[in-house]
Formats: structure tokens, C-alpha cells, sequence
């Protein structure tokens, strides 16, 4: 699990194509690897990874096929900056929201526009994942956990503080960039909750369904 707050801007140094799926060496920038054990995992852009190799300021990670099909990371070439978290520890300060690195899809930005010293980006997200966003909820964009201004249809919109700006990829984002997305997973849960007894939820949500599923 990871929180969201990015610890290092890294980059990609190497790709190695590895019988169809791909082996990345990222650079790991300011990020401290002195407590990185073998198959601990990382966040790159969201996306958990395995640490299969490593070195003072590099990892290596093999990247499925299917990874490659459901985020960015087919997108990356050598010199690609790339956003860094070490997996959280119990102890962690929760600054952001509960992470998975398990990405739902990849959203495509529309828009940027300045807001006095913020910066405002409009995305479009898949359109199987718009209900799971929220108007002040929580996303992960690559890596990054943000909190939603409002939300259109499958368009959603973020403001974008000087900090997180400077702090992670976003400050070189323009429209056409394609990135990663993973909804609050709080929100997944509980669809799977209200519809474990098949299409319960289908008149919507009412106080008896809530207590049948023991949340009152």
C-alpha cells in the first residue's frame, strides 16, 4: 500500500524487453535505497512494482504484459521523469489516501489553465471508472493522490498547488498526456459491498439496505 505523496522525481534509465513483457532500471533520484530489500515494492506512476535488482540509485523491475496493457508504463523511454513512493509502513503518516498501485485505467488530460498560483487540469477518465469519482474525493494520478474540484460526466477537474507542482511530474503535464488513474478504493469496496447479494443496489441505496449490510 502506498499514501499517495510522492517522495522523488526518478527517471527511466534503461528498457529491457524481456520475452514479450519488459524489465525497467529506473533512477531513483533523491530516494533513500539504503532500507530497499530484494521484492520490496515501489510505486512508479502509480503503478506497484517489484524490486528484482537494485543499487544506491537505481532499481529494477520486470513489467508484465499485462501492466503494460492497462497503464502508461508502455508509454516511457529512456529519460522519462517518473514519479517515486516506497510502499508505507503501519507507522506511516497517512498525508494522502489509501493507495493500492493496482491501476483502474488510463485518463488522458484535456486542459490546463493557470489559478492565481495554481495550476487547473481537466482529465477525462474511462468512462467505466467515472462513478467511482467524486466532487472533493480522492484520485491517484500517477501516483499522485489529489483531491477532486468537480466532476462532469467522465471529466473531472484538479488544482494543481505550486508544492505538488514542483514535487512531482504534473509541473511538465499538457494536454494529450496520457495517465495513470486509480479511484479511492474505499469507493470499490463499498459497490462490492452493497452488491454482494446480487443487483440489491439496484433501487438504490435506502436505510434498509444499509442495515442488511450491517451498516447501521
Amino acid at each position: 500500500m502506498f499514501t499517495g505523496i510522492i517522495e522523488t522525481i526518478g527517471e527511466i534509465r534503461e528498457i529491457r524487453p524481456r520475452g514479450g513483457d519488459l524489465r525497467l532500471v529506473v533512477g531513483t533520484g533523491g530516494l533513500d535505497m539504503n532500507a530497499v530489500k530484494l521484492g520490496d515494492s515501489i510505486a512508479v506512476n502509480g503503478v506497484c512494482l517489484t524490486a528484482v535488482e537494485f543499487d544506491a540509485h537505481s532499481f529494477a523491475a520486470d513489467v508484465s504484459s499485462e501492466t503494460l496493457a492497462c497503464t502508461t508504463l508502455a508509454d516511457v523511454a529512456k529519460g522519462t521523469p517518473v514519479n517515486l513512493e516506497m510502499a508505507m509502513l503501519p507507522t506511516t503518516r497517512l498525508g494522502g489516501h489509501l493507495v493500492s498501485g493496482h491501476v483502474d485505467g488510463v485518463g488522458e488530460i484535456l486542459r490546463r489553465w493557470s489559478d492565481a498560483r495554481s495550476e487547473r487540469f481537466r482529465l477525462a477518465a474511462p468512462a467505466a471508472l467515472a462513478k467511482y469519482i467524486a466532487a472533493k474525493g480522492s484520485i491517484c494520478v500517477d501516483g499522485i493522490s489529489l483531491t477532486v474540484n468537480a466532476v462532469e460526466g467522465n471529466e473531472f477537474e484538479l488544482n494543481i498547488v505550486p508544492h505538488t507542482l514542483a514535487a512531482t511530474t504534473l509541473g511538465g503535464y499538457r494536454a494529450g498526456q496520457r495517465v495513470n488513474l486509480e479511484v479511492d478504493i474505499i469507493a470499490r469496496y463499498l459497490e462490492r459491498l452493497l452488491s454482494a447479494g446480487g443487483d440489491a443496489a439496484a433501487g438504490g441505496v435506502s436505510r434498509a439496505l444499509l442495515e442488511s449490510r450491517g451498516f447501521i
